[in-house]
């Protein structure tokens, strides 16, 4: 285990498990300058260290090698998947792809599952866990039928209503109905070797996966650091100090 130790309350020295979490690499300005950069929303982190974990910032074309470090692994929303990696052409609706951050998270989604590494994906993020075992998204969920008014994206952000299947690990984790953000005009409609976990209760759309063969292998749709529901994230850091 990579854990650092951090002091306990009690006077007791105990595990701070590391977790790695996915960054995006942009232009972003710093003071006169603009600088590519490595960058994350803060909420990642800041519900990891609330979980009990240390976070380790993971940058497009890092080497899987560095999973070695890791007790476990969030990959986080970002941009557009692309779309060759699930055998379609990309619509019109696309935004620009970014090849090494796609390449480098699958090889790390693949890596942690080979380890049983504790691995939550987030929005974009279990949308890729689905590619890599077999499945298909959604390119436009505003122009899907059946998911026009799926919920919010571009900036936008909505809330909607979850159903948790009985007897998954996420209903063991959250219960059976919550109340979600939705931030994505991309969804997941076939899952591939992946069990779906949770459903949107007004268009059905997957909202979650994971695998029962693992430790800890859970994807959802929304995105919990944002709205508090550092629970998933609890469960994430427990699992990966092997509670």
């Amino acid at each position: 285990m990579n854990s650092l130790v951090e002091p306990d309350p009690m006077g007791e020295s105990r595990r701070a498990p590391v977790i790695g979490v996915t960054a995006c690499k942009r232009e972003s300005s710093f003071g006169p300058w603009d600088l590519e950069a490595v960058i994350l929303p803060s909420f990642y982190t800041t519900a990891i260290e609330e979980a009990g974990g240390k976070p380790l910032l993971l940058p497009p074309g890092c080497c899987p090698s560095l999973l070695d470090l890791l007790d476990g692994l969030v990959v986080a929303g970002g941009p557009d998947i692309n779309p060759s990696l699930y055998g379609q052409k990309p619509s019109e609706h696309i935004s620009l792809a970014h090849p090494d951050q796609d390449g480098s998270e699958a090889d790390l989604i693949r890596g942690a599952v080979d380890r049983d590494i504790p691995l939550l994906g987030i929005c974009r993020g279990m949308q890729l866990m689905c590619i890599v075992h077999g499945g298909k998204i959604h390119q436009h969920l505003p122009e899907t039928p059946g998911h026009e008014e799926h919920g919010g994206w571009d900036g936008e952000i909505t809330e909607h209503g979850v159903e948790i299947v009985e007897g998954t690990q996420l209903n063991s984790i959250m219960g059976e109905n919550v109340a979600v953000n939705s931030t994505h005009h991309q969804g997941v409609f076939d899952p591939g070797s992946l069990s779906v976990s949770a459903h949107s209760s007004h268009d059905g759309l997957i909202e979650g996966v994971e695998r029962t063969d693992k430790r800890f292998c859970i994807g959802v749709q929304w995105h919990p650091e944002r709205i508090g529901h550092i629970g998933l994230y609890r469960a994430l850091v427990d699992a990966a100090r092997g509670s």
